[in-house]
């Protein structure tokens, strides 16, 4: 059985960092890469960060109901293609959505069952912080996404977890703690209990 983790969290909150240690760490786990119609950045590379499309390509591709989830985000489009999840099915792996809460919404409502972590700052200034040590924004996006950031946190009652990432690496071994424990829920192990009742009724004439 594949569980679908979802994970958003404001620009600027660690969950890039977080979800990369979590991959690295954790096994049978499948990260979701994203369709988006905007340009690389930095050091990104095509088919690991993202598959970077054009705008005409993602709509066509969006009329042909292909995405479980999409947004429009400062202009460019993302999303998931409905091929993430039957690869991770395929190879009995969980898949990873890093995903902002638009899309988190929409998958939520297509696959009800998908466990939602919401990483949030200690507080708006150490937010701003952490994005300008990034130099990567000019100040008006620093405003835009910090602005965007107190919208977004307003939904932090919708997921199923609320990760305070105060401390790096004790927020990476809280993120992989839920998955671990995730993986034990009843419904996840049915077919492996089920063998281990029978012993129990064949030793008793049940």
């Amino acid at each position: 059985m594949t569980t679908v983790f979802i994970i958003s969290a404001p620009s600027g909150s660690g969950k890039s960092t977080l979800v990369s240690r979590l991959m690295s760490e954790v096994d049978k786990l499948r990260f979701s890469v994203s369709y988006t119609t905007r340009a690389p950045r930095g050091g990104e590379v095509e088919g690991k960060q993202y598959r970077f499309i054009t705008r005409p390509e993602f709509e066509a591709r969006l009329a042909k109901d292909e995405f479980l989830e999409h947004a429009e985000v400062f202009g460019n489009y993302y999303g998931t293609h409905v091929e993430e999840l039957q690869l991770a099915k395929n190879k009995g792996d969980d898949l990873v959505l890093d995903i902002d809460v638009q899309g988190a919404a929409q998958l939520k409502k297509r696959i009800p069952d998908a466990v939602t972590i919401f990483v949030l700052a200690p507080s708006r200034l150490i937010l701003e912080q952490r994005l300008r040590a990034r130099s990567e924004d000019s100040d008006e996006v620093i405003r835009r996404r910090l602005a965007d950031a107190a919208r977004e946190i307003q939904n932090y009652s919708l997921y199923d977890y609320v990760l305070v990432n105060n401390d790096l690496n004790l927020a990476a071994e809280t993120l992989k703690a839920i998955v671990r424990a995730e993986r034990v829920r009843r419904i996840r192990v049915e077919d492996a209990i089920r063998p281990i009742l029978s012993t129990f009724d064949q030793a008793y004439g049940a």
